[in-house]
């Protein structure tokens, strides 16, 4: 008889497992040698500006009667820099981003973080699309800027009534927040606005897709008003294992939310976390809706596992949706970063920035539809460093 094997071979299942994750991080090694900084041909340039305006944060006030709150039962808060000279009756305001929380686990995480509780909010940074440098912002710099802040876990649309959660307490309150800090900001000169624009980061993009009919109801009829979803869009594709990731994550996010009965519209046949989906909120948006999406996104090339994530995907989203798009290289958001809105060492499509190209397209100083070719062949993309460890946003 011939001795015993020193070991046993793994069942089939787990040298699946096994052979995928192999996969894996070989498609992921090749996705990092492929976009790592030693392609790039030049460093962008230092240059000097002014220090960032710091500005408070305000807590909305009564939210707490109206049921307005973050996931702990905080008050939300917002950061308001008035307007001047000619900007003082016109309005921006940006939707803070911040991922999503899929479960009462990770919603139990945020609450002591300030995606989840206004304790940990603090002041401010006002750059980028907030920035009151005209240098650094020339066609807002001047404007009646908001930042709101994100505490609710599901882009501002959550409206459950039930606060207990297995013994726990939680307020998913997203929709009566958005509402809330409205009827706040409305009276301090919001409702007077000539031109007003609604803009959001990442989850925050997704809430401006969300918001934007509501905001413009919320207005004049005489007045300008349009918005602008900056790295918002997030895609309903398979990855490389055949699933859906982001899919199967708003599901539980809407499930938890309850978010089937904010989307009226759709489809009973859908799954809850279809709805949730950009290309379904943006198909009965009306407002002008300007859509800045990176050509490369880092966070869903990292959590959708390569698959789909290119310029013929991305290609196709004007296509699907509005006419009015720029799509750029790399960055995951760009309207909220002070070098990649507007500076000398920010990238450029057409020789224009993005500051100058949604200016452009707000102002009707030309018709915007800018498509950048394929990394890395536009030089001004150069300032990206994807060894570093990426946050989830």
């Amino acid at each position: 008889m011939p001795p015993p094997p020193l070991f046993s071979p793994p069942p089939l299942r787990l040298r699946h497992a096994a052979a995928f994750a192999l996969v894996l991080a070989a498609a992921f090694a090749l996705f990092f040698l492929a976009f790592s900084p030693s392609t790039t041909t030049s460093s962008p340039p230092s240059y000097g500006h002014r220090l960032p305006t710091l500005v408070d944060l305000t807590l909305v006030h009564g939210a707490k009667e109206k049921g307005a709150v973050c996931l702990d039962g905080t008050p939300p808060g917002y950061h308001w820099m008035p307007g001047f000279g000619d900007g003082s009756d016109k309005w921006l305001l940006h939707l803070e981003g911040g991922s999503w929380c899929r479960n009462l686990t990770w919603c139990d995480q945020r609450k002591r973080t300030s995606l989840g509780s206004s304790a940990y909010m603090e002041r401010a940074e006002f750059v980028g699309i907030l920035s009151d440098d005209q240098s650094q912002n020339p066609d807002f710099y001047n404007w009646n800027k908001v930042k709101i802040r994100y505490c609710d876990g599901a882009s501002f649309s959550g409206n459950v009534e039930e606060e207990e959660q297995h013994g726990t307490r939680f307020f998913f309150r997203g929709q009566r927040i958005w509402e809330a800090i409205m009827t706040e900001l409305l009276p301090k000169g919001l409702a007077r606005a000539k031109q007003a624009f609604l803009t959001g980061c990442s989850a925050g993009g997704l809430s401006t897709y969300i918001h934007c009919d509501e905001f413009r109801a919320l207005l004049p009829k005489d007045s300008t008003v349009k918005c602008l979803a900056d790295g918002g869009f997030f895609l309903d594709v398979e990855d490389i294992s055949g699933r859906r990731y982001m899919r199967g994550f708003y599901n539980d996010v809407a499930r938890l939310q309850h978010l089937r009965k904010r989307f009226p519209g759709c489809s009973s046949d859908m799954e809850p976390g279809q709805c949730f989906f950009p290309q379904q909120v943006a198909k009965s948006i009306t407002t002008p809706m300007f859509i800045l999406n990176p050509a490369y996104d880092v966070w869903q090339s990292m959590y959708c596992l390569l698959t789909d994530l290119t310029l013929k995907i991305y290609g196709k989203i004007a296509e699907w949706i509005l006419p009015s798009v720029i799509r750029n290289s790399l960055k995951f958001y760009k309207s909220m970063k002070s070098l990649a809105w507007h500076s000398p060492s920010a990238s450029r499509i057409n020789n224009k920035t993005i500051a100058e190209a949604v200016g452009d397209w707000f102002f009707d100083r030309r018709e915007v539809k800018d498509i950048d070719c394929e990394y890395p062949c536009n030089p001004t993309c150069y300032n990206v460093v994807l060894e570093q460890p990426y946050p989830e946003e």
